[in-house]
Protein backbone atom coordinates (compact mmCIF):
# COMPACT_ATOMS: atom_id res chain seq x y z
CA UNK A 1 0.00 0.00 0.00
CA UNK A 2 1.37 3.43 -0.95
CA UNK A 3 2.45 5.78 1.81
CA UNK A 4 -0.39 8.20 1.09
CA UNK A 5 -2.93 5.38 1.43
CA UNK A 6 -1.38 4.19 4.68
CA UNK A 7 -1.62 7.69 6.08
CA UNK A 8 -5.22 7.97 4.94
CA UNK A 9 -6.01 4.72 6.79
CA UNK A 10 -4.47 6.13 9.96
CA UNK A 11 -6.40 9.38 9.61
CA UNK A 12 -9.58 7.35 9.20
CA UNK A 13 -8.83 5.51 12.44
CA UNK A 14 -8.12 8.83 14.14
CA UNK A 15 -11.59 10.09 13.18
CA UNK A 16 -13.13 6.86 14.48
CA UNK A 17 -11.40 7.38 17.80
CA UNK A 18 -12.63 10.97 18.06
CA UNK A 19 -16.20 9.86 17.21
CA UNK A 20 -16.01 7.55 20.22
CA UNK A 21 -15.36 10.61 22.38
CA UNK A 22 -11.79 9.56 23.13
CA UNK A 23 -8.98 12.10 23.13
CA UNK A 24 -6.19 10.57 21.01
CA UNK A 25 -3.63 13.00 22.44
CA UNK A 26 -4.22 13.29 26.23
CA UNK A 27 -1.97 15.66 28.17
CA UNK A 28 -1.18 13.24 30.99
CA UNK A 29 -0.91 9.55 31.71
CA UNK A 30 -3.11 8.15 34.46
CA UNK A 31 -3.95 4.73 35.88
CA UNK A 32 -7.47 3.26 35.90
CA UNK A 33 -7.87 4.67 39.41
CA UNK A 34 -7.35 8.14 37.93
CA UNK A 35 -4.01 8.69 39.65
CA UNK A 36 -0.80 9.75 37.90
CA UNK A 37 1.13 6.74 36.72
CA UNK A 38 4.56 5.54 37.77
CA UNK A 39 5.30 3.19 34.89
CA UNK A 40 7.67 0.29 35.49
CA UNK A 41 10.84 -0.12 33.48
CA UNK A 42 10.75 -3.30 31.45
CA UNK A 43 13.87 -4.72 33.07
CA UNK A 44 12.02 -4.67 36.42
CA UNK A 45 9.15 -6.77 35.10
CA UNK A 46 10.70 -10.17 35.88
CA UNK A 47 10.87 -9.18 39.55
CA UNK A 48 7.10 -8.60 39.63
CA UNK A 49 5.67 -11.96 38.56
CA UNK A 50 2.02 -12.29 39.56
CA UNK A 51 1.71 -8.61 40.48
CA UNK A 52 -0.32 -5.89 38.81
CA UNK A 53 1.84 -3.37 36.97
CA UNK A 54 1.52 -0.27 34.82
CA UNK A 55 3.43 0.12 31.54
CA UNK A 56 3.52 2.75 28.80
CA UNK A 57 5.32 3.00 25.48
CA UNK A 58 5.21 2.70 21.71
CA UNK A 59 3.57 -0.25 19.92
CA UNK A 60 6.19 -2.07 17.88
CA UNK A 61 4.13 -5.10 16.84
CA UNK A 62 0.45 -6.13 16.68
CA UNK A 63 -0.33 -9.85 16.36
CA UNK A 64 -4.12 -10.43 16.42
CA UNK A 65 -5.44 -14.00 16.62
CA UNK A 66 -9.22 -13.75 16.71
CA UNK A 67 -10.26 -13.06 20.27
CA UNK A 68 -6.71 -12.54 21.55
CA UNK A 69 -3.93 -10.16 20.50
CA UNK A 70 -0.26 -10.04 21.38
CA UNK A 71 1.69 -6.80 21.07
CA UNK A 72 5.20 -5.63 21.81
CA UNK A 73 5.42 -2.38 23.77
CA UNK A 74 8.70 -0.46 23.75
CA UNK A 75 10.06 2.23 26.04
CA UNK A 76 13.57 3.56 26.57
CA UNK A 77 14.53 0.48 28.58
CA UNK A 78 13.46 -2.13 26.04
CA UNK A 79 10.41 -4.16 24.99
CA UNK A 80 7.76 -6.11 26.89
CA UNK A 81 4.97 -8.27 25.49
CA UNK A 82 1.32 -7.43 26.17
CA UNK A 83 -1.56 -9.90 26.02
CA UNK A 84 -5.09 -8.63 25.20
CA UNK A 85 -8.13 -10.90 25.31
CA UNK A 86 -11.80 -10.29 24.57
CA UNK A 87 -12.79 -12.13 27.77
CA UNK A 88 -10.68 -9.76 29.89
CA UNK A 89 -11.68 -6.65 27.89
CA UNK A 90 -15.27 -7.36 26.68
CA UNK A 91 -16.15 -3.70 26.04
CA UNK A 92 -12.83 -2.43 24.75
CA UNK A 93 -11.19 -5.29 22.86
CA UNK A 94 -12.53 -4.12 19.50
CA UNK A 95 -10.84 -0.73 20.05
CA UNK A 96 -7.59 -2.47 19.14
CA UNK A 97 -8.73 -2.22 15.50
CA UNK A 98 -8.02 1.53 15.73
CA UNK A 99 -4.39 1.02 16.75
CA UNK A 100 -1.32 0.94 14.49
CA UNK A 101 2.36 0.31 14.90
CA UNK A 102 3.98 3.44 16.29
CA UNK A 103 1.02 4.43 18.49
CA UNK A 104 1.68 5.10 22.17
CA UNK A 105 -0.51 3.37 24.76
CA UNK A 106 -0.55 2.72 28.48
CA UNK A 107 -1.73 -0.55 30.00
CA UNK A 108 -2.35 -2.14 33.38
CA UNK A 109 -2.35 -5.82 34.12
CA UNK A 110 -0.76 -8.77 35.83
CA UNK A 111 2.72 -10.03 34.98
CA UNK A 112 2.86 -13.68 33.90
CA UNK A 113 5.03 -15.95 31.79
CA UNK A 114 3.73 -17.53 28.57
CA UNK A 115 4.26 -21.17 27.64
CA UNK A 116 7.15 -20.01 25.49
CA UNK A 117 8.68 -18.47 28.62
CA UNK A 118 8.19 -14.82 27.63
CA UNK A 119 7.41 -12.31 30.37
CA UNK A 120 4.07 -10.73 29.48
CA UNK A 121 1.49 -8.31 30.86
CA UNK A 122 -2.07 -9.67 30.86
CA UNK A 123 -3.88 -6.42 30.10
CA UNK A 124 -6.92 -5.55 32.22
CA UNK A 125 -7.19 -1.94 31.00
CA UNK A 126 -5.43 0.26 28.47
CA UNK A 127 -5.53 3.81 27.08
CA UNK A 128 -4.39 5.45 23.86
CA UNK A 129 -1.76 8.11 24.54
CA UNK A 130 -0.76 9.20 21.03
CA UNK A 131 -2.05 8.26 17.60
CA UNK A 132 0.79 7.97 15.08
CA UNK A 133 -0.10 9.36 11.65
CA UNK A 134 2.86 8.03 9.71
CA UNK A 135 3.93 4.37 9.44
CA UNK A 136 7.38 3.48 10.75
CA UNK A 137 9.78 2.31 8.01
CA UNK A 138 9.98 -1.45 7.67
CA UNK A 139 13.73 -1.27 6.99
CA UNK A 140 16.11 1.52 7.92
CA UNK A 141 19.62 0.50 8.89
CA UNK A 142 20.53 -0.73 5.43
CA UNK A 143 19.39 2.34 3.54
CA UNK A 144 21.87 3.26 0.81
CA UNK A 145 21.25 6.98 1.36
CA UNK A 146 23.09 7.39 4.67
CA UNK A 147 22.23 11.11 4.70
CA UNK A 148 18.57 10.18 5.07
CA UNK A 149 19.39 8.45 8.35
CA UNK A 150 21.24 11.52 9.61
CA UNK A 151 18.49 13.85 8.42
CA UNK A 152 15.74 11.86 10.13
CA UNK A 153 17.72 10.83 13.17
CA UNK A 154 14.55 10.22 15.17
CA UNK A 155 13.75 7.30 12.85
CA UNK A 156 17.35 6.13 12.94
CA UNK A 157 17.13 5.94 16.73
CA UNK A 158 13.84 4.06 16.56
CA UNK A 159 14.96 1.52 13.99
CA UNK A 160 18.59 1.01 14.94
CA UNK A 161 19.39 0.18 18.59
CA UNK A 162 23.12 0.58 17.90
CA UNK A 163 22.64 4.29 17.22
CA UNK A 164 20.91 4.73 20.56
CA UNK A 165 23.72 2.82 22.26
CA UNK A 166 26.30 5.27 20.86
CA UNK A 167 24.25 8.17 22.23
CA UNK A 168 24.24 6.59 25.69
CA UNK A 169 27.98 5.93 25.55
CA UNK A 170 28.61 9.50 24.42
CA UNK A 171 26.72 10.78 27.46
CA UNK A 172 28.80 8.56 29.76
CA UNK A 173 32.09 9.60 28.12
CA UNK A 174 31.29 13.31 28.47
CA UNK A 175 30.15 12.81 32.09
CA UNK A 176 33.33 10.86 32.90
CA UNK A 177 35.60 13.53 31.41
CA UNK A 178 33.90 16.12 33.60
CA UNK A 179 34.17 13.84 36.63
CA UNK A 180 37.89 13.32 35.99
CA UNK A 181 38.70 17.01 35.62
CA UNK A 182 36.56 18.23 38.51
CA UNK A 183 36.83 15.43 41.07
CA UNK A 184 40.26 13.98 40.26
CA UNK A 185 42.16 17.04 39.11
CA UNK A 186 40.51 20.00 40.82
CA UNK A 187 39.41 21.96 37.74
CA UNK A 188 36.36 24.19 37.69
CA UNK A 189 34.00 24.27 34.74
CA UNK A 190 33.23 27.67 33.22
CA UNK A 191 31.07 29.04 30.42
CA UNK A 192 32.57 31.51 27.98
CA UNK A 193 30.86 33.45 25.19
CA UNK A 194 29.95 31.71 21.95
CA UNK A 195 29.29 35.04 20.22
CA UNK A 196 32.59 36.90 20.13
CA UNK A 197 33.57 40.32 18.71
CA UNK A 198 36.93 38.88 17.61
CA UNK A 199 37.35 35.17 16.95
CA UNK A 200 40.62 33.65 18.12
CA UNK A 201 42.43 30.76 19.72
CA UNK A 202 43.10 28.80 16.54
CA UNK A 203 43.27 28.82 12.76
CA UNK A 204 39.86 28.62 11.13
CA UNK A 205 37.33 30.54 9.06
CA UNK A 206 34.49 31.69 11.31
CA UNK A 207 30.74 31.94 10.97
CA UNK A 208 29.71 35.58 10.97
CA UNK A 209 26.47 37.03 12.31
CA UNK A 210 25.11 40.43 13.28
CA UNK A 211 23.68 41.88 16.44
CA UNK A 212 20.99 44.35 15.40
CA UNK A 213 20.62 46.26 18.68
CA UNK A 214 24.35 46.86 19.06
CA UNK A 215 24.76 47.33 15.30
CA UNK A 216 27.90 45.18 15.28
CA UNK A 217 29.26 42.05 13.67
CA UNK A 218 29.87 39.03 15.87
CA UNK A 219 31.43 35.64 15.22
CA UNK A 220 30.63 32.16 16.46
CA UNK A 221 33.65 31.05 18.43
CA UNK A 222 36.31 28.88 16.80
CA UNK A 223 37.92 28.21 20.19
CA UNK A 224 37.54 28.99 23.90
CA UNK A 225 41.25 29.50 24.48
CA UNK A 226 41.63 33.28 24.80
CA UNK A 227 38.77 33.56 27.29
CA UNK A 228 40.12 30.70 29.40
CA UNK A 229 43.48 32.49 29.57
CA UNK A 230 41.75 35.69 30.63
CA UNK A 231 40.45 33.68 33.60
CA UNK A 232 43.99 32.60 34.48
CA UNK A 233 44.96 36.29 34.45
CA UNK A 234 42.00 36.83 36.80
CA UNK A 235 43.39 34.41 39.39
CA UNK A 236 41.92 31.01 38.54
CA UNK A 237 44.49 28.25 38.15
CA UNK A 238 42.56 25.30 36.65
CA UNK A 239 39.61 25.96 34.34
CA UNK A 240 37.91 24.11 31.51
CA UNK A 241 34.97 24.37 29.18
CA UNK A 242 33.38 21.64 27.09
CA UNK A 243 30.96 22.96 24.53
CA UNK A 244 30.11 23.62 20.91
CA UNK A 245 32.66 25.25 18.66
CA UNK A 246 32.08 26.40 15.08
CA UNK A 247 34.41 26.43 12.09
CA UNK A 248 33.35 27.40 8.59
CA UNK A 249 35.36 24.72 6.85
CA UNK A 250 35.04 21.69 4.63
CA UNK A 251 33.06 18.62 5.64
CA UNK A 252 34.14 14.98 5.55
CA UNK A 253 34.01 11.90 7.76
CA UNK A 254 36.20 13.65 10.36
CA UNK A 255 34.82 17.21 10.14
CA UNK A 256 31.49 18.83 11.01
CA UNK A 257 31.24 22.65 11.11
CA UNK A 258 29.62 22.47 14.57
CA UNK A 259 31.49 20.22 16.97
CA UNK A 260 32.25 19.70 20.66
CA UNK A 261 35.63 20.69 22.00
CA UNK A 262 37.12 20.36 25.46
CA UNK A 263 39.58 23.11 26.31
CA UNK A 264 41.48 23.50 29.57
CA UNK A 265 43.94 25.99 31.00
CA UNK A 266 46.23 25.27 33.94
CA UNK A 267 48.59 27.75 35.56
CA UNK A 268 52.17 26.65 36.29
CA UNK A 269 51.93 23.81 33.75
CA UNK A 270 53.64 23.20 30.41
CA UNK A 271 52.92 20.96 27.45
CA UNK A 272 54.61 17.89 28.97
CA UNK A 273 52.29 18.18 31.97
CA UNK A 274 49.38 18.16 29.55
CA UNK A 275 50.65 15.10 27.71
CA UNK A 276 50.40 13.38 31.07
CA UNK A 277 46.93 14.83 31.65
CA UNK A 278 45.60 13.68 28.26
CA UNK A 279 46.78 10.09 28.52
CA UNK A 280 45.67 9.77 32.13
CA UNK A 281 42.24 11.21 31.31
CA UNK A 282 41.48 8.96 28.36
CA UNK A 283 42.81 5.85 30.09
CA UNK A 284 40.48 6.74 32.97
CA UNK A 285 37.53 7.26 30.60
CA UNK A 286 38.12 3.90 28.88
CA UNK A 287 38.25 2.04 32.19
CA UNK A 288 35.27 3.84 33.72
CA UNK A 289 32.96 3.56 30.70
CA UNK A 290 34.13 0.36 28.98
CA UNK A 291 35.99 -1.46 31.82
CA UNK A 292 39.01 -1.96 29.56
CA UNK A 293 41.68 0.14 27.87
CA UNK A 294 41.51 -1.95 24.69
CA UNK A 295 38.72 -0.85 22.34
CA UNK A 296 38.00 -1.81 18.71
CA UNK A 297 37.99 0.82 15.99
CA UNK A 298 37.44 -0.14 12.35
CA UNK A 299 39.02 -3.56 12.67
CA UNK A 300 41.97 -2.50 14.85
CA UNK A 301 42.31 -2.69 18.64
CA UNK A 302 43.29 0.67 20.13
CA UNK A 303 44.91 0.51 23.56
CA UNK A 304 44.50 3.63 25.71
CA UNK A 305 46.70 2.32 28.52
CA UNK A 306 49.49 4.65 29.61
CA UNK A 307 52.18 5.52 28.66
CA UNK A 308 51.51 6.55 25.05
CA UNK A 309 54.20 6.96 22.40
CA UNK A 310 55.90 10.37 22.21
CA UNK A 311 57.70 11.28 18.98
CA UNK A 312 59.24 14.56 17.83
CA UNK A 313 57.66 15.82 14.64
CA UNK A 314 61.09 16.34 13.03
CA UNK A 315 62.07 12.73 13.76
CA UNK A 316 58.87 11.35 12.22
CA UNK A 317 59.26 13.68 9.24
CA UNK A 318 62.74 12.33 8.60
CA UNK A 319 61.51 8.73 8.93
CA UNK A 320 58.80 9.08 6.28
CA UNK A 321 60.40 11.58 3.87
CA UNK A 322 64.11 10.96 4.36
CA UNK A 323 64.53 14.73 4.75
CA UNK A 324 65.77 16.64 7.80
CA UNK A 325 63.86 19.75 8.87
CA UNK A 326 67.17 21.59 9.16
CA UNK A 327 67.84 21.03 5.44
CA UNK A 328 64.65 22.92 4.50
CA UNK A 329 65.59 26.41 5.66
CA UNK A 330 64.00 28.54 2.92
CA UNK A 331 60.58 28.94 1.36
CA UNK A 332 61.97 27.86 -2.01
CA UNK A 333 63.30 24.58 -0.63
CA UNK A 334 60.03 23.85 1.17
CA UNK A 335 58.00 24.57 -1.97
CA UNK A 336 60.26 22.34 -4.06
CA UNK A 337 59.91 19.48 -1.58
CA UNK A 338 56.13 19.79 -1.58
CA UNK A 339 56.06 19.66 -5.38
CA UNK A 340 58.35 16.61 -5.37
CA UNK A 341 56.10 14.78 -2.89
CA UNK A 342 52.86 15.80 -4.63
CA UNK A 343 51.55 17.89 -1.73
CA UNK A 344 49.34 20.84 -2.70
CA UNK A 345 50.28 24.15 -1.05
CA UNK A 346 49.14 27.79 -1.15
CA UNK A 347 51.06 30.96 -2.04
CA UNK A 348 50.59 32.45 1.42
CA UNK A 349 52.28 29.54 3.23
CA UNK A 350 55.59 29.96 5.05
CA UNK A 351 58.29 27.28 4.90
CA UNK A 352 57.21 25.95 8.31
CA UNK A 353 53.58 25.76 7.22
CA UNK A 354 54.56 23.89 4.07
CA UNK A 355 56.59 21.39 6.08
CA UNK A 356 53.63 20.88 8.40
CA UNK A 357 51.33 20.32 5.41
CA UNK A 358 53.76 17.70 4.08
CA UNK A 359 53.88 16.07 7.49
CA UNK A 360 50.09 15.86 7.78
CA UNK A 361 49.71 14.39 4.28
CA UNK A 362 52.67 11.98 4.30
CA UNK A 363 53.55 11.05 7.89
CA UNK A 364 50.40 10.53 9.97
CA UNK A 365 48.44 7.65 8.43
CA UNK A 366 50.48 5.02 10.28
CA UNK A 367 49.95 6.60 13.73
CA UNK A 368 47.38 4.02 14.81
CA UNK A 369 47.92 3.67 18.56
CA UNK A 370 47.58 6.83 20.72
CA UNK A 371 50.65 8.91 19.97
CA UNK A 372 51.92 12.38 20.91
CA UNK A 373 53.70 14.22 18.11
CA UNK A 374 55.48 17.23 19.59
CA UNK A 375 57.54 20.34 18.82
CA UNK A 376 55.80 21.87 15.79
CA UNK A 377 57.01 24.63 13.42
CA UNK A 378 56.83 27.98 15.22
CA UNK A 379 55.28 30.01 12.43
CA UNK A 380 52.14 27.88 12.51
CA UNK A 381 51.36 28.38 16.22
CA UNK A 382 51.60 32.06 17.24
CA UNK A 383 49.94 31.36 20.60
CA UNK A 384 52.56 28.80 21.65
CA UNK A 385 55.85 29.33 23.47
CA UNK A 386 59.04 28.66 21.52
CA UNK A 387 61.28 25.74 22.48
CA UNK A 388 64.21 26.92 24.58
CA UNK A 389 66.73 24.84 22.61
CA UNK A 390 65.46 25.66 19.09
CA UNK A 391 63.34 28.74 18.40
CA UNK A 392 62.24 27.31 15.02
CA UNK A 393 59.85 25.09 16.98
CA UNK A 394 57.25 25.63 19.66
CA UNK A 395 56.26 23.58 22.72
CA UNK A 396 53.24 22.08 21.04
CA UNK A 397 51.84 18.60 20.54
CA UNK A 398 49.09 16.91 18.58
CA UNK A 399 47.48 13.62 19.55
CA UNK A 400 46.95 10.98 16.87
CA UNK A 401 44.78 7.87 17.01
CA UNK A 402 44.19 5.66 13.97
CA UNK A 403 45.89 8.25 11.76
CA UNK A 404 43.46 10.94 12.90
CA UNK A 405 44.44 14.18 14.65
CA UNK A 406 42.58 14.32 17.97
CA UNK A 407 43.53 17.73 19.35
CA UNK A 408 46.21 20.42 19.41
CA UNK A 409 47.86 21.57 22.64
CA UNK A 410 50.77 23.78 23.71
CA UNK A 411 52.61 25.79 26.33
CA UNK A 412 51.00 29.22 26.14
CA UNK A 413 52.89 32.28 24.98
CA UNK A 414 52.65 34.66 27.95
CA UNK A 415 54.92 37.45 26.65
CA UNK A 416 52.53 40.00 25.14
CA UNK A 417 55.32 41.57 23.05
CA UNK A 418 56.19 38.29 21.34
CA UNK A 419 52.51 37.48 20.73
CA UNK A 420 51.84 40.91 19.27
CA UNK A 421 54.68 40.43 16.80
CA UNK A 422 53.38 36.96 15.89
CA UNK A 423 49.91 38.37 15.25
CA UNK A 424 51.39 41.09 13.01
CA UNK A 425 52.89 38.26 10.94
CA UNK A 426 49.45 36.63 10.82
CA UNK A 427 48.07 39.86 9.39
CA UNK A 428 50.63 39.69 6.59
CA UNK A 429 49.51 36.12 5.84
CA UNK A 430 45.91 37.29 5.68
CA UNK A 431 46.82 39.96 3.14
CA UNK A 432 48.48 37.24 1.03
CA UNK A 433 45.22 35.27 0.98
CA UNK A 434 45.26 33.07 4.08
CA UNK A 435 41.61 33.14 5.18
CA UNK A 436 42.43 31.17 8.34
CA UNK A 437 45.07 33.58 9.65
CA UNK A 438 44.62 34.60 13.29
CA UNK A 439 43.27 38.02 14.25
CA UNK A 440 44.92 40.44 16.63
CA UNK A 441 42.95 40.72 19.86
CA UNK A 442 44.01 43.97 21.53
CA UNK A 443 41.92 43.32 24.65
CA UNK A 444 43.64 39.99 25.15
CA UNK A 445 47.07 41.58 24.70
CA UNK A 446 46.12 44.11 27.39
CA UNK A 447 45.10 41.25 29.68
CA UNK A 448 48.52 39.59 29.18
CA UNK A 449 50.23 42.83 30.12
CA UNK A 450 48.78 42.47 33.63
CA UNK A 451 50.72 39.22 33.85
CA UNK A 452 49.87 35.56 33.44
CA UNK A 453 51.95 32.73 34.95
CA UNK A 454 53.42 29.94 32.82
CA UNK A 455 50.30 28.24 31.53
CA UNK A 456 49.31 25.37 29.29
CA UNK A 457 46.06 23.84 28.07
CA UNK A 458 44.61 21.02 26.03
CA UNK A 459 42.03 21.08 23.23
CA UNK A 460 40.82 17.60 22.25
CA UNK A 461 37.90 17.32 19.85
CA UNK A 462 35.39 15.27 21.80
CA UNK A 463 33.46 13.96 18.79
CA UNK A 464 36.54 12.27 17.34
CA UNK A 465 37.39 10.66 20.67
CA UNK A 466 33.84 9.31 20.83
CA UNK A 467 34.20 8.04 17.25
CA UNK A 468 37.26 5.97 18.15
CA UNK A 469 35.89 4.77 21.49
CA UNK A 470 32.52 3.65 20.07
CA UNK A 471 33.88 2.23 16.78
CA UNK A 472 31.95 4.79 14.72
CA UNK A 473 33.40 5.36 11.23
CA UNK A 474 32.22 8.97 10.75
CA UNK A 475 31.80 12.04 12.92
CA UNK A 476 28.16 12.28 11.82
CA UNK A 477 27.57 8.93 13.55
CA UNK A 478 28.32 10.44 16.98
CA UNK A 479 26.58 13.81 16.49
CA UNK A 480 22.84 13.51 16.92
CA UNK A 481 21.96 16.10 14.27
CA UNK A 482 24.99 16.73 12.02
CA UNK A 483 25.08 19.57 9.52
CA UNK A 484 23.84 18.37 6.13
CA UNK A 485 23.62 19.74 2.62
CA UNK A 486 20.13 20.91 1.56
CA UNK A 487 17.74 18.07 0.84
CA UNK A 488 17.44 17.20 -2.83
CA UNK A 489 14.14 18.08 -4.44
CA UNK A 490 12.27 15.04 -5.70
Amino acid sequence: MALDNLQKERLKKLKNIEKLGINPYPASVKTSAGKPANRILTQDAKKLMGKKVFVAGRLRSLRPHGKITFTDLEDDSGKIQLFFSQSELPEKYDFLNNLDLGDFISAEGEIFKTRAGEITVKVSSFELLTKSLRPLPSSWYGLKDVEERYRKRYLDLLMNPEVKDVVRKRSLIVYTIRKFLIEKKGYIEVENPILQPIYGGGRARPFKTRHNTLDMDLYLRISNELYLKRLIVGGFEKVFEMGHTFRNEGMDKNHNPEFTMLETMEAYADYTDNMNLIEEMFEYVALEVFKTTKLPFQGVTIDYKRPWKRIKLADLFRKYTGISFEEIDTLEKASALAEKLGVQIHDYMTDGEILLEIFEKKCTSELIQPTFIYDYPADFYPLAKRCADNSKFVESFDIYVSGMEMGTNWSEQNDSRVLKEAWLNEKKKEKKGNKEAQKTDEDFLEALEYGIPPTSGIGPGIDRWIMTMTDSPAIADVILFPTLKPERKK
